[in-house]
């Protein structure tokens, strides 16, 4: 994989040198933003913004979020106002989050000014709670419904507010922002009676988590119950967010990663530490799909 990126890192030098944007463009709309992103992070630091502009506004802000924080600063700093507006307002909630935890104070106050009031609201929020927190790691951007929609009206809403939603596969049910149950997009689609209430097709058992609780024990909650995503609630039940699959991934990850640096530091060779780290994962629930999503090998076993 290194040295595919290399290659096609000499050829995008390459066209750049030649001035061929349009040839860029086309190779760049193609690719996976982790794979741009990985590319971005190895290349000099003159060339950076022109072939990021080069991408396509969508595929920039994606892109953006995979990249390594360093190199998200140095855009940051050559952005103007309207350019840092346009790759704010395509995040994500949590990824903004997360992009801000990791940059300096000034460059902080700049994202936040060009955010809209809405987003800054949402991402301030997030900021309050604990960094080991459940709350630190949701996103408040998920689809709610009422409980005397129809299933017509439901679909309608989500139609019309699911472009912004970060998953919108599973619907939660609030009266009052209380949680009350949830749905999904294929229970309304094979509904067979459009005015049938959402309150009369909903599931009423609903699996939560605190705000305060800790994030691995969120994290390990999905490999368990095999969810998509879970819902975040506060002290009195109100749905606050949610914490989606691929957040709760990252957890894990990092979590790996801490604990194999751990057991290098404790001087065990490479081996018995990735061995020892599967187990370890295995025990807290991982399958083995996950743990090879987390580069954790069958070595030593």
């Amino acid at each position: 994989m290194a040295e595919n990126n290399f290659s096609l890192q000499k050829t995008l030098t390459m066209l750049l040198d030649e001035k061929k944007y349009h040839s860029l463009r086309d190779i760049l709309s193609t690719m996976n933003p982790a794979d741009i992103a990985a590319i971005f992070d190895d290349l000099d630091q003159a060339r950076l913004p022109l072939l990021f502009r080069l991408l396509p506004k969508e595929l920039a802000a994606e892109t953006f979020v995979e990249m390594e924080p360093e190199a998200q600063e140095l855009l940051i700093q050559g952005f103007s106002d309207s350019e840092l507006k346009e790759v704010i307002d395509e995040l994500y909630v949590d990824d903004a989050v997360d992009i801000v935890e990791e940059m300096p104070a000034n460059v902080v106050q700049r994202i936040l000014s060009q955010a809209e009031p809405d987003m800054r609201k949402q991402i301030n929020e997030i900021l309050r709670y604990p960094e080991d927190s459940a709350g630190s790691i949701m996103t408040t951007e998920y689809v709610s419904l009422r409980p005397n929609m129809t299933v017509e009206e439901a679909i309608l809403r989500i139609r019309r507010t699911g472009i912004d939603k970060e998953t919108i596969y599973t619907c939660y049910v609030t009266r009052g922002h209380k949680l009350i149950g949830l749905t999904s997009v294929k229970d309304l689609l094979l509904c067979e009676d459009d005015d049938a209430t959402i309150e009369s097709i909903m599931q009423e058992h609903v699996i939560t988590v605190g705000t305060l609780d800790d994030k691995e024990q969120v994290a390990q909650m999905f490999s368990k119950y095999n969810f998509l995503a879970l819902p975040v609630v506060d002290t009195e039940n109100r749905l606050v967010g949610i914490v989606t699959f691929d957040d709760a991934m990252d957890v894990m990850e990092d979590e790996a990663t801490e604990d194999m640096e751990i057991m290098g530091g404790m001087g065990i060779n490479s081996i018995e530490a990735l061995r020892g780290n599967r187990l370890m994962l295995r025990a807290v629930g991982l399958t083995e799909k996950e743990l090879s999503i987390l580069g954790v090998s069958h070595a030593g076993e």
